[in-house]
């Protein structure tokens, strides 16, 4: 239960409540996906089946133990130490991600906003890795696997490292398109992820 609750508050915090606040301030919506069928509106397709998953996991292993088993563990993995190591990357994931929002300010999405100019922010987390919240969501599947070992959430890990590579490659074509050699001159000196 205590895993189904940090997913809501993780979900509460970095999506609903970061949206919600990013709207209140500038009337913009954050979220961008669109519903097309080329690339862009398909990995938001993609990342909605991956929460999907999530949540489905979740609900079951809290509150259906017993079907647990079809969910294909991997009970070699499961123990105490990397429960605390798959936490304590959840938690880190969590602040890591909320900081690097807070460091985008007004420019950050979900997806890729063609209406709204925005600003290349390449200062703070962005100084060290030009997408430090695919990171951290990448790092919280990571956690969620190693507190959960099972094909589901090992499944979730192959997903979301495919269609997050995939919106990282979109989004540097887009921030190459708006900001030319501003973000070139960026992408040459600050590596894509650490």
């Amino acid at each position: 239960m205590s895993l189904l609750i940090f997913f809501l508050v993780y979900f509460f915090l970095v999506f609903f409540l970061r949206s919600f606040l990013l709207w209140k301030r500038t009337k913009i919506n954050p979220l961008t996906f669109n519903k097309g069928d080329d690339a862009h509106g398909y990995n938001g397709k993609v990342f909605s089946i991956i929460s999907i998953i999530e949540v489905v996991v979740l609900v079951l292993y809290a509150f259906v133990p017993s079907w647990e088993k079809y969910l294909l563990p991997f009970w070699y993995l499961e123990n105490e130490y990397l429960t605390y190591v798959g936490w304590f990357l959840l938690v880190f994931s969590l602040a890591f991600v909320w900081f690097a929002q807070s460091n985008m300010r007004d420019s950050w999405r979900i997806g890729i906003d063609e209406e709204h100019k925005s600003e290349l922010i390449t200062d703070g987390f962005f100084a060290f890795s030009r997408n430090p919240i695919f990171l951290g969501i990448m790092i919280a599947n990571i956690g969620l696997f190693l507190v959960l070992p099972n094909a589901f959430t090992l499944l979730i890990i192959a997903l979301s490292t495919i269609s997050i590579n995939t919106q990282v490659r979109l989004e540097e074509e887009f921030l190459e398109e708006v900001f030319g050699d501003k973000y070139v001159d960026y992408k040459s000196s600050v590596r894509r992820w650490f």
